[in-house]
């Protein structure tokens, strides 16, 4: 099968085309023969090293759709030539052929989406999903800000919170151009990343948010704290920014009412399955209802995977890239 692959960790240009064999699935794993793959700031920490050196050819992915080719043992429920959508924990989407461990496989008949737009929809889609209603525990009335308000989580968070009942939503970016981007998504005001707390404050009398969302750490994390009505939560889903780790005092967290929460899809995958299923599905059905829109902005032939990835890590994305597998 064709896939882009690397053996070292580096730059975008260790990304390479490869001819690697066709994978086979195991129990509980379902082939998917793939149509678009999901470009994501988590292939790039992959790439970079975050998860660990590569075992030889290893080929990054997070999510894919496509049809299903083949299932191992104990799959029920999906069948050979049934388009589907897919999160894959363990990666593989930059290939012709992926595997997937079946309660991360969702049919889309049904739902109303194109493979074109499932194939930028699992995790984008659940990442989204689960900050905000599983580590964020969103409730009606709420008022959230989200960084990264114009990239692929970002700008479906803003229409899943106000799905959820947020009262109003604010977002973060570090463009101008981007926060005309990130306005087509519902929120109340963009503002630039740079000095965000004053007009947060500003923007909402001195009170503060509830709940803010935040992959880009650093400075941006420490500062979100600053704006955190009482009982407001700061929900971090990445590290974009590759600041070195904060240290925080506990003591302000009590002293402010303040509170510090994470989501990793990944670890969801592997402890709680059933509880990222429930994300993804419940995410999807928001698709499916018209209450979110996936805007996909850039698509790349699998061969193009070091120049969407490069764009990606230089911050100049707005919404979601795909890299289009099937010929």
């Amino acid at each position: 099968m064709r896939a882009v692959a690397f053996k070292e960790t580096g730059g975008p240009e260790v990304l390479r085309p490869v001819e690697l064999p066709d994978p086979e699935p195991g129990r509980g794993e379902v082939l998917i023969q793939v149509s678009y793959a999901g470009v994501n700031y988590g292939e790039v920490q992959h790439r970079l090293g975050d998860f660990g050196p590569p075992e030889g050819e290893t080929v990054t992915g997070l999510e894919v759709s496509g049809t299903v080719a083949a299932s191992g043992a104990d799959v029920t429920g999906l069948k050979p030539g049934d388009e589907v959508a897919a999160y894959l924990p363990d990666g593989g989407g930059y290939a012709e052929y992926a595997l997937a461990p079946a309660p991360s496989v969702f049919p889309l008949e049904g739902l109303g989406l194109d493979l074109r737009t499932a194939g930028a929809a699992p995790l984008v889609l659940t990442t989204a999903y689960g900050v905000l209603a599983g580590a964020g525990r969103i409730t009606s009335g709420d008022t959230v800000l989200i960084h990264a308000a114009a990239g692929g989580v970002g700008s479906a968070a803003a229409q899943l919170a106000r799905s959820l009942g947020a009262a109003a939503v604010y977002g973060t970016v570090s463009t101008q151009e981007k926060a005309q981007y990130a306005s087509r998504f519902g929120y109340d005001d963009v503002f630039l990343r740079d000095g965000f707390a004053d007009a947060v404050r500003e923007a909402t009398s001195g009170r503060g948010v509830d709940l803010v969302l935040d992959p880009v750490g650093g400075p941006t994390r420490l500062a979100s704290f600053e704006v955190l009505a009482p009982f407001g939560r700061v929900a971090v889903y990445g590290e974009a920014a590759r600041h070195p780790d904060l240290t925080l005092p506990v003591l302000p967290l009590w002293k402010n009412n303040r509170a510090l929460t994470g989501y990793n899809i990944g670890d969801l995958a592997r402890r709680a399955p059933e509880t990222l299923r429930r994300h993804t599905l419940a995410a999807l059905g928001e698709v499916a209802s018209g209450a979110v829109r996936i805007d996909i902005t850039a698509e790349y032939d699998l061969a193009d995977a070091a120049k969407a990835q490069r764009l990606l890590e230089a911050g100049e994305n707005r919404g979601k890239a795909v890299l289009r597998v099937r010929r």
